[in-house]
């Protein structure tokens, strides 16, 4: 802590920090001057402008910026006062470990289908009702948000939205909004809801002698009020914000706008693609053109097509736009297929009786997750058709649907690709984790068995931590043990079920806070918004820091907004003889909630591509929602925990 500041009782015990709303009419006065800026200072100031940058701008992967953070400030460790032990500190932090367990364990329960069971649940008894559909799917995302991560929560839930669009035409964009917006609610219900609230406790743990982390229902309370005020809105209000993007039963060719991207050619007996393979007919010509389909004798052939030899007659099913079609038919010898010119969506997904292919294809939509490996990676360069035997026929980012030159674009996550490929291939997809396949909902082989074991032994690991028996961090891996003893999982897929990006995102930044307190930035920074508030109401400045850390958190990690903040926040309430743990509270429920970009949190980039939006869908609809939870987290944090600090019982 800075020096000067007063002490305080542990107020991350729920003990110590008692009810208050006593102080409506308090008056904020400055209690310490800023300390002087120095030359530490300075530093880790440069580090984090460089840092958020970087967030913002993303020229290398979020967690690679964390990693460079944390070079540059055991780099920098003589000079800003910061060991190498520190500097390290993050990957020895409860809060990784805990993070890391928590994957696991949530990837445990997902393998049993427990989401998919209650989605299938939805779809068959409110497969009637918009509204009813909107109450139910709310209910699922928020409700197990809290205890299982939200990103596997909402990735089950896309395809089971896609079910209930066919079953009923309601519009996909009118559901998954809603779900991303009630998985980020439902996260702030426990401790483990989200890897930022283990963040936050941890680096509130960090502050001083005189803090506590967080307990496992510490905020709970809170968080049902944040949950059920927000699934209101959702309900009265914002679904009437949110458009119709895609329409309900569309088909999938007329969603990404193909007819005027498929024709069928026949290849002529002067043709240059005569006695070439697929591979090296394409390889030489300077258009944007694939070959999705050879037709040859009633026979259709798709992937893998690279090596087959063209022939005479053959026809050709053709993703091309019509310049370079008009190209191609010049160049190449070939003609328009008679009454062809447009493919059926049929023919693409090859359930035609006289096809005699043994592997039907079928067009599904694939949403490339927000954490995948291959982020910034071209088709080309992932040699996409060859790896996956698949065809893409299009790319969707937003509304904005891709045609042209798609091998030649770096995939972005939320990107949604539309997919020609057999069953033996969507299932790969689906087992891997850099998709989500949507449209499947019962397309992976759950341990079903498991379920009662799976959701067993989380309850164990909460109910150890909520008593206080174990600690968090401690009973969280004896749940992984317990999920591989008990053969919910396989050993093989721990380190599958684990997104190593947040891991390290956690592990590079938890420093970084470190290193605001040890030189007394945050306590510089503190000093100023006191001094700037002059004398505004307690609840006015609450109010500031989660709005502040709200618009923050829509631009960069939610993680790095946590670690930046909550130094400088609980600084302010030391210095103005307020609760550290309300000024916490209000940063770390703001991280856990970015409704108004498509970019501020995960879940809302695995639904922007499935949902058609608009950037600007994200801002008409969450920007209220933010605003509402803004009054209702300053209000309920005063009313349950209390704005003013009190002396040590």
């Amino acid at each position: 802590m800075p020096p000067g500041a007063p002490p305080v009782a542990s107020p991350g015990a729920a003990s110590a920090v008692l009810p208050d709303v006593s102080i409506s009419s308090a008056i904020l006065q400055t209690a310490v001057e800023p300390p002087p800026l120095t030359t530490e200072m300075l530093l880790v100031f440069a580090i984090v402008a460089a840092a958020l940058v970087l967030f913002v701008w993303e020229p290398i992967p979020i967690d690679v910026t964390a990693i460079a953070v944390m070079a540059a400030l055991i780099a920098l460790g003589d000079r800003i006062g910061l060991t190498v032990a520190e500097g390290l500190s993050g990957f020895a932090s409860q809060a990784t470990i805990t993070v890391l367990a928590m994957f696991v364990l949530s990837e445990g329960v997902r393998r049993t289908g427990v989401i998919s069971v209650l989605g299938k649940a939805i779809a068959d008894r409110w497969g009637d009702s918009p509204f009813k559909q909107l109450v139910a799917v709310l209910g699922l995302s928020g409700g197990t948000a809290g205890f299982i991560n939200n990103t596997p929560v909402v990735a089950v839930m896309i395809p089971m939205v896609r079910e209930l669009s066919d079953r009923t035409g309601i519009s996909p964009s009118k559901l998954l909004m809603p779900i991303s917006f009630a998985a980020m609610m439902g996260g702030t219900l426990t401790l483990i809801g989200t890897s930022t609230n283990l963040l936050a406790s941890d680096v509130y743990d960090t502050m001083g002698p005189q803090f506590a982390p967080f307990s496992i229902f510490e905020f709970t309370a809170l968080g049902v009020v944040v949950l059920v005020v927000g699934s209101a809105y959702l309900l009265l209000v914002g679904h009437r914000l949110i458009p119709e993007r895609i329409q309900g039963r569309e088909t999938l060719t007329d969603e990404f706008e193909m007819a005027e991207y498929l024709t069928e050619v026949t290849v002529e007996p002067n043709s240059g693609f005569v006695g070439e393979t697929v591979d090296d007919a394409l390889e030489t010509l300077d258009v944007d053109v694939d070959i999705v389909q050879l037709i040859r004798e009633g026979e259709a052939f798709t992937e893998p097509l690279s090596r087959k030899e063209v022939r005479e007659g053959d026809v050709l099913v053709l993703r091309t736009d019509r310049n370079d079609l008009v190209t191609l038919i010049e160049t190449k010898g070939l003609k328009l297929a008679p009454d062809a010119e447009k493919v059926p969506e049929e023919t693409l997904t090859a359930e035609d009786e006289d096809l005699a292919e043994p592997e039907p294809q079928e067009l599904v939509e694939v949403v490339v997750a927000p954490d995948a490996s291959l982020i910034g990676e071209t088709l080309e360069d992932l040699a996409f058709r060859q790896r996956y035997d698949a065809t893409v026929l299009a790319i969707r980012r937003g509304e904005r649907v891709i045609h042209a030159r798609m091998d030649e674009r770096g995939l972005r996550g939320g990107d949604t690709l539309l997919v020609q490929a057999s069953e033996d291939t969507i299932r790969r997809f689906t087992a891997d984790r850099n998709f989500v396949v949507a449209g499947r909902f019962d397309l992976p082989a759950y341990r079903r068995e498991k379920l009662p074991v799976a959701l067993g032994i989380v309850a164990g690991v909460v109910a150890l931590a909520g008593l206080g028996i174990t600690p968090i961090v401690l009973s969280a891996l004896v749940g992984v043990v317990a999920m591989v003893a008990t053969g919910c999982l396989h050993p093989g897929e721990l380190y599958d079920a684990v997104d190593w990006n947040v891991v390290v995102l956690l592990a590079g930044l938890i420093p970084l806070g470190v290193a605001m307190t040890n030189t007394g930035a945050a306590a510089f920074l503190a000093g100023h918004v006191v001094a700037a508030a002059g004398g505004a109401h307690p609840l006015v400045l609450l109010g500031v820091f989660y709005l502040l850390t709200a618009l923050l958190t829509n631009v960069i990690s939610n993680n790095a907004s946590v670690v930046l903040l909550i130094p400088v926040a609980v600084d302010v309430a030391l210095a103005t003889g307020l609760s550290p743990f309300a000024f916490a509270l209000a940063v770390t429920f703001a991280a856990s909630t970015a409704f108004m970009t498509p970019v501020g949190y995960q879940t809302n980039l695995m639904v922007y591509g499935p949902g058609g939006y608009k950037f600007t869908d994200f801002v008409r609809a969450g920007a209220p929602l933010q605003l509402l939870l803004a009054v209702v987290t300053v209000i309920g944090i005063s009313v349950l925990y209390g704005v003013a600090r009190r002396s040590p019982p």
